[in-house]
């Protein structure tokens, strides 16, 4: 979810449109409910402190000055509002701890396992952060949107008021502790009997002293301390993840210019709705739907999450995210042909598919030639696309450079694959080259890179199930107009887009490993229409790029 996109209506809601205002807390009450439901691991002040944020960010809504801004802001307010809390908490006289673990009536952790249907270290993970203090789990809870692709690290550092260096100390030092806890996780599940003997008089609420005793365990046990399969980096299993739905029964209330607004997500009897304006906001009134009484005169109702759970996330592997290995040497394979009978023109019929990485020594096919009369960029001999939406225009007839710069040291996560949008006439992926693919490995480097994709240090760039590896350089030819958008949300990542031409590509892919590269390009080009085209590309223009499907089709 990126604030830009919802520039209009922010800045309707700052207008005194209702409706707008009703889209924008609908909109984003999912992403403040889980950063501070997981920050507070279900405490009964979640519901208070959600309602909290979202009362400051509707009145203090007139004082943002720039709407491109509004997660950012609105996160920095969830994040003021729990060290509120916090302190308040501290403040107070505390309450014995029978009242304390009275008031956890609902436990964050478990929340995600079931609303997430998650298994395996996914599972682990998510058990973990109960062992985390507060601390940990405040900015756990900004780490883990970071992630799944919903928050940057400039908006998770401003959140916590700290630089982004300062940031990135952080996250390491917290992610350390997670792992030790995913170890008493692993621990708690074993059948250790010197584990069963010490834990036989604990009430099974983690704690501080409990953690330490079983840290110490552990460290002195051969069983425990050997996890039964290789152990995933938390954030190559938390990439994709989707927020935790809202729950049954929860209602959000806020006052809005002296009139009451009751949000309700769901009816007494259980039964999902979705409705936004109820009714004219200046008449008070009653409307009854799917079994519950929802109050208007100012109110409106925040959408309900599907009933059915989100189909559960098929566990990672070691193999598949572990850090990337050395490709075995092999040809690389031709792209399948999509399904269906074979159209009049063959165009389109041939689309990127996964391959492996040919021999670095073995030296590419002659690119066919095809006809140049120049390509035309809007962003001139050189764009350069930094940010979500950013976008370039290409129209001729000739090559065109595509360069990759992955940056998961900046934020690592799952990657949101830019798109072609808007095709009129033909586009084919006709080369790959730049001296490397970004999966192919290296020593580790002042930065901790140990590939193109990140290392064990920075975390990863992973890419969608399914999606073709870059190369640093990918080559297309352009037949026509077709522009090219940015789709960054998740990993941060950066393209430059260069008009070219057949005798650069050649001197690109030809290049290897005898003038320092890793290995030579690959020419993908057939010099006909079966030539492959991109992944991702469409005639038509969304309003969102990012939600061209992986394998669209294009005729001719």
């Amino acid at each position: 979810m990126d604030g830009r996109q919802w520039r209009t209506t922010i800045a309707a809601a700052q207008s005194g449109d209702r409706r707008a205002l009703d889209e924008l807390v609908e909109g984003w009450l999912p992403l403040v409910y889980n950063i501070v439901g997981r920050a507070l691991n279900g405490h009964a002040d979640v519901d208070d402190v959600v309602q909290e944020t979202m009362l400051r960010a509707v009145d203090n809504l007139g004082t943002l000055r720039d709407p491109d801004s509004f997660r950012s802001w609105l996160v920095a307010i969830a994040m003021r509002q729990i060290r509120d809390r916090a302190r308040r908490r501290t403040s107070e006289s505390l309450a014995s701890a029978t009242d304390d673990a009275a008031q956890e009536v609902t436990d964050f952790a478990e929340l995600t396992v079931l609303r997430l249907q998650l298994e395996g270290q996914r599972r682990e993970v998510a058990e973990a952060v109960r062992w985390l203090d507060d601390e940990d789990r405040q900015l756990l809870s900004l780490w883990w949107l970071e992630v799944a692709g919903e928050l940057s690290r400039r908006e998770l550092a401003a959140a916590v008021g700290i630089s982004r260096q300062h940031a990135a100390v952080r996250v390491q030092r917290m992610k350390a502790r997670l792992e030790a806890a995913r170890g008493i996780v692993r621990a708690l599940d074993s059948a250790c009997p010197d584990r069963r003997e010490l834990t036989a008089r604990w009430d099974g609420r983690p704690d501080s002293v409990w953690r330490k005793r079983l840290a110490r365990h552990i460290r002195g046990c051969r069983h425990c301390a050997a996890p039964g399969e290789a152990v995933v980096p938390a954030e190559r299993l938390l990439v994709g993840l989707a927020l935790v739905p809202i729950p049954v029964g929860f209602t959000l209330s806020l006052a809005l210019g002296g009139k009451t607004a009751v949000a309700a997500t769901t009816a007494a009897t259980g039964v999902g709705w979705s409705a936004k304006v109820v009714a004219a906001l200046t008449k008070p009134a009653v409307a009854m739907t799917a079994g519950a009484t929802i109050v208007a005169g100012g109110a409106y109702v925040v959408t309900q999450p599907d009933a059915a759970p989100p189909k559960a996330a098929a566990p990672p592997t070691a193999s598949s995210t572990s850090r990337p290995r050395p490709p075995s040497p092999s040809a690389p394979p031709s792209p399948s042909p999509s399904a269906g009978s074979t159209p009049k023109s063959l165009y389109g019929t041939v689309v990127d598919a996964v391959d492996q990485a040919p021999d670095p020594d073995a030296r590419p096919a002659d690119l066919p030639r095809r006809p140049e009369t120049g390509i035309t960029s809007t962003g001139g001999p050189k764009a350069v696309m930094q940010h979500r939406g950013d976008s370039v225009t290409l129209s001729g007839r000739g090559y065109v450079l595509v360069r990759w710069q992955i940056s998961p040291k900046s934020r690592p996560g799952a990657v949101v694959m830019p798109a072609w949008t808007g095709l009129k006439g033909k586009v084919f992926h006709v080369a790959s080259g730049g001296g490397r693919r970004m999966d192919d490995t290296f020593a580790a480097n002042a930065d901790g890179y140990t590939s193109g994709m990140g290392g064990p240090g920075v975390g990863y760039a992973v890419l969608p199930t399914g999606t073709q590896q870059m190369w640093q350089n990918e080559y297309f030819y352009v037949d026509g107009t077709v522009t090219l958008v940015q789709n960054e949300r998740g990993a941060d990542y950066g393209l430059i887009v260069f008009p070219s031409n057949r005798e650069a590509v050649t001197k690109d892919i030809m290049t290897g490993p005898a003038q320092g590269a890793i290995r030579y390009g690959l020419v993908r080009d057939t010099g006909k229409d079966t030539t492959p085209v991109p992944q991702y590309v469409t005639r038509e223009t969304p309003a969102d790029a990012a939600t061209v499907r992986q394998a669209s089709r294009v005729k001719a």
